[in-house]
């Protein structure tokens, strides 16, 4: 059985049991949540949210560039009040630059990536006030709530805060 057939099937016995159809749109705690798409971070888990409680962005290395579109609608439609970034302890980000993968993307794939920022980050810390700064010179989002980052350490579960400070 594939993989995806595997989900399938938890699907089935998901859907048998489903009980959150009266959930509202906007989202309960009226957060929204940027974090990276790596396996070993469950935001949900991590910040005790249920279903309802939250929209969550994913992406690679929890880059707010690529979630802006998603803040805006989340804002301006369903009235989420607060933004929380969430990158993480060894992350993938910290291990390529963009030249290096537009190199084996050339390579393995004969994929002309030379126009996509690939968003990688030296620097962890920096990487989260980097966000903090895109975040707050977006003139997509609101500036009157609260935005905060943090880094999520893999190998204990906890959360750290970082200072926005000066990007």
């Amino acid at each position: 059985m594939s993989v995806i057939d595997e989900l399938l099937r938890a699907n089935e016995a998901y859907a048998a049991r489903f009980t959150k159809a009266s959930l509202a749109l906007p989202p309960g705690r009226k957060v929204a949540i940027v974090a990276c798409m790596d396996a070993r971070l469950d935001p949900a888990r991590a910040l005790g949210l249920e279903e309802g409680d939250a929209h969550v962005i994913r992406n690679a290395g929890g880059r707010v560039v690529e979630a802006l579109r998603s803040l805006a609608i989340s804002q301006a439609l369903l009235g989420t009040e607060a933004v929380v970034i969430v990158h993480h302890t060894d992350c993938g980000m910290l291990t390529f630059t963009d030249d290096g993968i537009r190199q084996k993307l050339r390579q393995t794939r004969s994929a002309d990536a030379d126009h996509v920022a690939f968003l990688p980050f030296s620097d962890l810390d920096q990487s989260v006030r980097d966000d903090i700064a895109v975040y707050r010179s977006s003139p997509l989002v609101r500036k009157d709530i609260p935005v905060r980052g943090f880094i999520y350490d893999v190998r204990t579960g906890k959360l750290r805060e970082v200072e926005a400070g000066q990007a």
